[in-house]
């Protein structure tokens, strides 16, 4: 491939990822609660996917440092969404678990957010949505390969 089809190629992902980010966090966050930032609902929808985790796994998840999720996880505790509970293994250990308020609104959060996507996704046929998933998938491989090398 020719430099400068590469550098066209690459003009364009910077251009379009900037957008479709842009735009689709402003999407999801308008079907969440006005208190409530897309950092917050991410980690909820993290946390309800492990059933528990450490702040330590959730920082390594989301590539922040530590401070960061204790931030974030604190005012989702001081929310009620989710509970810090001792490992009776470890009691140093503290792991994230949602509570019971956390699942039934994260519950009709994603309902909320699936019908959105619904409306987006039946623009492309099976194979589009398919093919794009199975690229964003390798993408996302790819990415985590080079940052474990860095």
């Amino acid at each position: 491939m020719h430099q400068e089809s590469i550098r066209h190629l690459i003009d364009r992902y910077l251009s379009i990822t900037f957008f479709v980010t842009k735009r689709a966090a402003i999407l999801v966050k308008s079907e969440l609660d006005q208190d409530m930032t897309t950092d917050q609902f991410f980690l909820l929808r993290y946390i309800q996917r492990c059933g528990q985790c450490t702040s330590t796994q959730l920082a390594d998840a989301f590539v922040v440092n530590k401070s960061a999720i204790t931030a974030i996880t604190n005012r989702l505790v001081n929310k009620g969404f989710l509970e810090r509970k001792r490992d009776p293994r470890d009691r140093r250990l503290v792991c994230l678990e949602l509570s019971p308020a956390g699942k039934k609104w994260l519950y009709a959060t994603e309902e909320k957010i699936y019908q959105l996507v619904k409306k987006v996704i039946t623009h492309f046929s099976q194979q589009e949505i398919e093919t794009f998933i199975n690229t964003y998938e390798k993408l996302n491989h790819i990415l985590r390969e080079m940052e474990e090398k860095a």
